[in-house]
């Protein structure tokens, strides 16, 4: 096995690791080394692209189970954050936006709303459901540019939303630094607002065009 398939493969150990940490409630400062592993997976994406393009060590191989390690990797991410909380010490409460379409923290609601997990997992389960069809036809689907700015969106995302529950725990410094204020809200929570926001888009966008992109796989089995 190649490096950057060795890369790929991290990335599944990577995610149980992680969902064990999320969910270890009694472990200091769980999510913050939640946050640092999500981080470090994310990173492992960039480099086996990286390395096997420099390197020309593509394989049918990367070219499947690389995008299938990142959506296990981001889907139990996203679904882990449904139910989680804003630290009460970061918690913005003057802010009053529907639960919808609420900023991470604003009025006690949770990091994301469901809503928005229910439009990435739909998204990856179709995409991987088209890759299996693919597969069964003897054809490789490579992932496209959209697909990669997605995932980018999608681990930047979930780093953010973590950290916001995370900082509060990491000294003074830290909360001053993270709570500075642009127009009455923490620049932290629009940052992750925009890069939330940016994934569910990007996620929809991708999903329709990799579909549509690919219609001559499906459409004449339907």
């Amino acid at each position: 096995m190649n490096l950057p398939n060795k890369l790929t493969t991290s990335r599944f150990f990577i995610t149980v690791i992680f969902v064990i940490i999320v969910l270890w409630d009694t472990l200091p400062y769980n999510t913050s080394w939640a946050a640092l592993l999500f981080f470090i997976g994310g990173m492992t994406d960039i480099a086996d692209g990286i390395i096997a393009r420099r390197r020309n060590l593509q394989s049918d191989f990367g070219a499947l189970m690389d995008p299938l390690a990142d959506k296990i990797l981001v889907t139990a991410g996203f679904i882990l954050l449904v139910g989680m909380k804003m630290n009460p010490e970061t918690d913005i409460t003057g802010y009053h936006f529907p639960e919808a379409i609420a900023a991470p923290g604003t009025g006690g609601h949770s990091l994301i709303p469901a809503w928005m997990v229910i439009v990435i997992v739909a998204r990856e389960l179709a995409i991987t459901g088209l890759r299996l069809l693919a597969a069964n036809k003897q054809v490789v689907l490579p992932a496209e540019n959209i697909g990669k700015r997605k995932t980018n969106f999608q681990f930047v995302a979930v780093v953010a939303m973590l950290i916001l529950v995370s900082y509060p725990g990491w000294g003074e410094g830290w909360v001053k630094f993270f709570g500075w204020q642009i127009a009455g809200c923490p620049w932290s929570i629009w940052f992750t607002f925009i890069a939330t926001w940016g994934a569910v888009a990007l996620t929809a966008i991708s999903g329709v065009h990799y579909l549509w992109s690919n219609r001559d796989l499906y459409i004449k089995d339907m």
